[in-house]
């Protein structure tokens, strides 16, 4: 695999290396809807703004169902995406609970999406509430920042923008934006935010699958990074083991892709 491949590019040689800053260079910025679902809840209903917001279910905590999002101020509380309602309700009793409201979420996210493809970049819709975009710019910050804007003047909604060298980059980096900021992560910066970070900080390792690393005395990113991945792939098969040695190098082969987003059902956890 060549460096541009292993960074996330197309090939070609007339594109300059992914975050090269010396001239015109092409990122990948990835678009996540702040509390996208309790912000919608709270734009149609205001006078909720600044109160625990939990939307799961038929919005009824004493039936059985789970928290679709919270608001930040019920996190605060310990209530977060899957706990079961009669949990958070526990947790965070002076929440307003309410039912989740399918369609008006698809409107919103429909209209925010819309808006991303006007912007001059390749477009890989994640979801609702996300989306990554693959941008030829000198100035990554200043094309976040007018995202940020256009997604707020079309549906007064915050988001926060990760930038990276590939997708992988990116997609962590929102975690470091949030709420409502811009954050870049590259390879150069790569070891110093994350490498001391336990594994499952990385996209797509789970609390499980770093239990079985922690069990082979990897326990950090910077250390996974360090690993042999013949010696890993004896644990965890040719495939997945040199893959999460690639994944803690800050390594991402994925383009991004415009193809229409088909919604399916998967965790975070990986499975074998």
């Amino acid at each position: 695999m060549g460096p541009r491949e292993a960074a996330g590019l197309p090939g070609g040689s007339r594109r300059r290396r992914l975050g090269d800053t010396g001239d015109v260079a092409q990122w990948v910025l990835h678009v996540d809807l702040d509390q996208f679902i309790a912000a919608v809840e709270v734009l149609r209903h205001p006078e909720l703004r600044g109160r625990p917001v939990v939307v799961g279910g038929d919005g009824d905590p004493a039936k059985r169902g789970v928290v679709a999002t919270a608001s930040y101020e019920a996190r605060a509380q310990g209530v977060h995406s899957g706990l079961p309602l009669r949990t958070a309700q526990r947790r965070c009793p002076d929440a307003v609970f309410l039912a989740v409201d399918k369609a008006a979420y698809e409107e919103v996210s429909a209209t925010v999406m819309a808006s991303l493809r006007e912007l001059d970049a390749v477009v890989e819709v994640m979801g609702w509430d996300e989306a990554f975009l693959a941008v030829e710019t000198d100035d990554p910050e200043r094309v976040a920042r007018r995202i940020q804007e256009k997604v707020r003047a079309v549906s007064q909604l915050d988001c926060t923008v990760g930038i990276g060298e590939n997708k992988l980059q990116a997609k962590l980096a929102t975690g470091y934006g949030k709420p409502a900021g811009v954050f870049r992560l590259t390879h150069g910066s790569w070891f110093e935010v994350l490498g001391g970070q336990p594994t499952d900080a990385l996209w797509g390792i789970g609390r499980k699958t770093a239990a079985k690393l922690d069990a082979l005395g990897i326990g950090t990113v910077g250390e996974l990074a360090a690993t042999d991945p013949v010696a890993l792939a004896a644990h965890f098969g040719p495939t997945i083991g040199p893959w999460l040695v690639q994944t803690a190098r800050g390594l991402s082969p994925s383009p991004v892709d415009s193809a229409p987003y088909v919604a399916r059902s998967h965790g975070r956890e990986m499975t074998f």
